[in-house]
């Protein structure tokens, strides 16, 4: 089962191009930890296969350092910043690129979906869990949060190990595309920083949803929605400050880009925003990655602005204006604390049908697969199969609310800039054409995919808007910015 489309959306981090961009499983895993702390139980139990094979934020060295930017006045100009955008429009030879490379991803996407559900129903069938139950009891005794140290790295290991096919096929893919450079040893060491940092916080989450069904039986789903809710805020503080500089190296942007911040500092007047330059970031994406991006992420003294160095490196000072502008939407727009509520909503249908299909589950297949109640610590496996096939039918919804979300923003970022760079609407499309470009972003993907798969409108949808979105035209104003 892919983790991005549970990521993408959900308010941890406002990419400005994510789905289906070139971003790789690790992050997109933390993404989907910081922003569903009870669902990091179902992205263990499945392989990470990108909705859209792509590199990782975070599949880099932390100790390298960021990859020198060009100066911020003179970036290298790309072929489609010399001509006039009308669309989005590839060559013969990148259209069938982005065609074979899409169609890699999104076929990687079911697999690995469908590989996850086998992996758990093995699971169940083999008796892991129960096994790994009696192993946390005579190790732990009574003692539920020792059961929960033991029994939860060895349920994560067994899940990751049966996960690294699809998991190195989606690296492979990568590669082949050209969207990552991160060599396989660096690769699996950033799949094994993941591995640790999901059994750390699993541990938790696994010591606190057995407490509360033991307590409560009947309300449990209940009573772990009210405590998930400090979790998810927990996770989304600190995700920025401690997680994400484990796999990438950021630094102030003013310390690299000083003439890019004072640009910067222009759009936060316009947008009535007092973002100080110490929450802007330049993250060394170039250390792995040739796609571009940007993001905010964190929430209240955490919360920052992140601008990869590729898309200062490949982009004009206007192309990055807009980028950040769009960023700066999500700021002024709430959409981080619109995500948390929508996640908390999610959160509360999921757990309730969870609980009543793990009552069902348990009670028709619980004595042949010897777990003993839904209090088992060995009913684990049944409860991340059941929350797996949920969090695939709600992608739709999560996704459209993103896509939403997600224009949004492009609208902001138009109106922001309107005035501030020459003739927004190019600046805009060129933009996002440089990512297309780069990133290989389906040029024509089919309406079944956008719905289930799309978390921003696609490339050729926010190229059109940027070039017909002109409220000044008779002397009015943007919706956003008056």
């Amino acid at each position: 089962m892919g983790t991005e489309w549970i990521g993408f959306c959900l308010a941890s981090k406002r990419s400005f191009f994510r789905f289906p961009s070139a971003q790789s499983r690790w992050i997109a895993r933390w993404l989907a930890l910081t922003c569903l702390a009870f669902l990091l139980l179902a992205i263990l139990a499945a392989p990470a296969g990108a909705a859209q094979a792509g590199a990782s934020p975070q599949s880099s060295n932390a100790s390298s350092g960021p990859a020198q930017s060009a100066p911020v006045a003179t970036p290298p100009a790309s072929p489609s910043a010399q001509n006039t955008i009308t669309g989005y429009h590839l060559s013969p030879d990148k259209y069938r690129q982005a065609v074979a490379y899409s169609r890699a991803g999104y076929r990687l996407y079911f697999i690995s979906f469908a590989w996850g559900l086998l992996i758990l129903l093995l699971t169940l069938r083999w008796k892991l869990g129960p096994k790994f139950r009696n192993w946390a009891e005579g190790g732990g005794g009574r003692n539920g949060f020792l059961q929960a140290l033991i029994y939860t790295p060895l349920l994560v290991i067994a899940l990751a190990i049966l996960g690294l096919p699809t998991d190195i096929y989606g690296h492979w893919l990568e590669l082949k595309y050209q969207q990552s450079i991160q060599g396989w040893a660096s690769w699996l060491g950033d799949w094994a920083k993941g591995q640790g940092l999901g059994i750390v916080l699993g541990v938790f989450l696994v010591w606190i949803l057995y407490a509360i069904i033991r307590r409560s039986p009947r309300r449990w789903w209940f009573y772990f929605w009210l405590v998930s809710i400090p979790i998810i805020i927990f996770l989304l503080f600190i995700s920025p400050l401690v997680i994400d500089p484990l796999f990438y190296k950021f630094t102030p942007l003013e310390k690299t880009q000083p003439q890019l911040v004072a640009q910067m500092e222009r759009v936060l007047n316009r947008a009535g925003l007092d973002i100080p330059p110490s929450r802007m970031f330049e993250m060394n994406a170039s250390s792995k990655l040739k796609s571009v991006d940007a993001y905010v992420t964190g929430i209240g003294t955490s919360k920052r602005v992140v601008v990869w160095d590729t898309t200062i490196s490949k982009m004009t000072v206007p192309e990055t204006l807009f980028v950040f502008g769009h960023e700066t939407g999500h700021y002024v727009l709430g959409h981080i604390w619109k995500g948390i509520l929508f996640t908390a909503g999610l959160l509360f249908v999921l757990l309730l049908a969870g609980y009543h299909a793990l009552y069902g589950a348990v009670g028709r297949w619980g004595p042949d697969w010897k777990i003993r109640g839904v209090e088992d610590l060995a009913s684990l496996p049944a409860l991340l199969l059941i929350v797996s096939v949920f969090m695939f039918l709600a992608s739709p919804a999560i996704n459209g609310f993103s896509r939403y979300q997600e224009h949004q923003a492009d609208q902001y970022g138009l109106e922001v800039v309107h005035g501030l760079v020459p003739d927004e609407s190019q600046v805009a499309a060129r933009s996002f054409q440089i990512l297309g470009e780069i990133d290989l972003a389906d040029p024509n993907p089919s309406p079944l995919i956008k719905f289930w798969l799309f978390s921003h409108p696609p490339l050729k949808e926010r190229i059109d808007f940027a070039l017909t979105y002109d409220p000044w035209a008779h002397g009015g104003h943007g919706k956003f910015v008056k």
